[in-house]
């Protein structure tokens, strides 16, 4: 847990809006958040009625935070890469990975692993920073500068770095399909010079300008 207690509290608590966003639209889907925080976002989806079940999952406990909230039906501490998860085979229905598999020594087992607790048709969702980002090509190709920071796509705990390309890879199996691949930016109506760029350039500088992507995979 080095270098995690640096992050700012907010790292851990904002509920993730923009994967809630994405969650089939059924009120008794059975939810996993794996890198779960304080417990925000399965609060959250409590709230909007999206589970009749939520479970979390997070490496460390923290003190004051939804973690134990009632709403919250199991909370576990644990390290993912280490625990055999004693779930049914087949049982979740949707699966929330929100900035988590590059924190993880080994994504590819991992993914996995999760597969199979997932029912046929359930959904991971999942997001992924994109280290094709052009503020990261600059930094690494003319300023010869890959330190290390405590937050962002250079933070101290990521262990893995993803392309959009090597995104679809991790989330295209035996077990899943990647259905949908989305630019973070693209699931909010702003206005900017990079959307603008992407547009008229017919998508080719669309990795450039996306820090980080939200990925649909479905059970097959």
């Amino acid at each position: 847990m080095e270098f995690y207690d640096e992050k700012n509290k907010v790292y851990f608590t904002n509920p993730r809006l923009d994967l809630i966003r994405l969650i089939p639209k059924r009120s008794d889907n059975k939810v996993l958040e794996i890198g779960a925080g304080g417990g925000d976002t399965l609060v959250e989806v409590k709230k909007q009625k999206l589970a009749s079940k939520v479970v979390g999952i997070e490496l460390m406990t923290m003190a004051n935070s939804n973690q134990t909230n009632p709403d919250i039906d199991q909370f576990i501490i644990c390290d993912v890469e280490k625990t055999n998860f004693d779930f049914p085979e087949s049982y979740f229905d949707v699966i929330l990975l929100g900035d988590v598999v590059e924190h993880l020594l080994d994504p590819w087992s991992f993914v996995e692993k999760i597969s199979r607790i997932i029912k046929k048709d359930g959904v991971i969702i999942a997001s992924i920073p994109n280290i094709r980002y052009y503020t990261a090509c600059i930094r690494i190709v003319f300023k010869g500068n890959f330190g290390y920071e405590s937050q962002g796509l250079f933070d101290k705990t990521h262990f893995r770095f993803f392309c959009k390309k090597n995104m679809r890879d991790l989330f295209n199996s035996p077990y899943l399909k990647c259905e949908d691949i989305i630019p973070r930016q693209n699931l909010y109506k702003i206005r900017s010079m990079k959307k603008f760029l992407t547009r008229i350039t017919f998508g080719l500088l669309e990795e450039f300008f996306t820090m980080q992507y939200i990925i649909v995979a479905k059970k097959v």
